[in-house]
This record gives structure tokens, sequence and C-alpha cells, in this order.
């Protein structure tokens, strides 16, 4: 009896937070929603060509503040490239797509709390941007040998 009933406090307290979270959730997905929507018309090769430092930067914080799927990259990825964005800024724009995110950021801090996720989101950040040199150095030295 006594497991019946912790286990009828635990259901209670799991629904209580999730729908202490709805409007959190609905929020972030109305959210997305937009981001997506305006996303691939702010995207043009007019704002890169810049260096690829600044291409790279840019690159980044568009993917930053962009959602997307992971399947969905390999389809942008190849658009951009195809539209004559350079490799650099397109390696960090989809990486930074997949793995950093502002716009779930109230529902992640909210989850696991504020700091982690803005550290999260930071170590993510310069991470990507990192691989993305790395990525084109590699690929630019195993076409030297």
């Amino acid at each position: 009896m006594q497991v019946q009933n912790r286990l009828l406090i635990s259901f209670k307290k799991t629904i209580l937070a999730f729908v202490n979270m709805l409007p959190i959730i609905v929020g972030m997905l109305l959210l997305t929603s937009l981001i997506i929507t305006l996303f691939p018309e702010q995207i043009s090769t007019s704002i890169f060509g810049n260096g690829d430092t600044l291409d790279t930067l840019l690159g980044a914080t568009i993917g930053s503040l962009a959602v997307g799927h992971p399947l969905a990259s390999y389809l942008l990825g190849g658009e951009l490239l195809g539209g004559g964005i350079s490799l650099i800024a397109v390696t960090a724009l989809l990486i930074t797509w997949v793995t950093v995110g502002v716009a779930q950021l109230p529902a992640e801090s909210l989850m696991l709390g504020v700091r982690f996720a803005l550290y999260r989101n930071a170590i993510c950040f310069f991470a990507a941007i990192i691989i993305a040199f790395l990525t084109v150095f590699t690929l630019r030295f195993i076409e030297m040998i």
C-alpha cells in the first residue's frame, strides 16, 4: 500500500511540474516556429564574403539564433555551399544550429538551471567556431597530401 501511495504522490508531482512548464514549452515552440519561418529569408551571399573569421562568427551567430533538426542541416548546408557561402561559415552555422539553442534557452534554464544552460550554450558556441576552423584546416591538409 505504501508503494502505491508513493507512486501516486510522484505521479501528481510529475503532472504538476509538466503543467507548470507548459507555458514555457508552448512559448519555446512558438518562438522556434517564428525563427524557422524567418531564417531562410535572412541568409544570402550578400551578408557573407567578408573573410573567414567574420564569416565564421556570423555563421555561428545565425546558427545560434536559428533552430533546426540535424537531418535538415545536410540540405541547408548543401544549399548554402551551392549559393557560394564558404565551407567554414557553413560549418560554423550548422554546428551551432544543432548544438546551441537561444530559442530553447528559457526551457533549458527552467529544466537544468540558468547557469548550466548559459555555460553549455557558450561552450558549444565557441567549440563550434573551433571545430569549423579545424574541419576546413583538416580538409585543406588532406587535399595537399
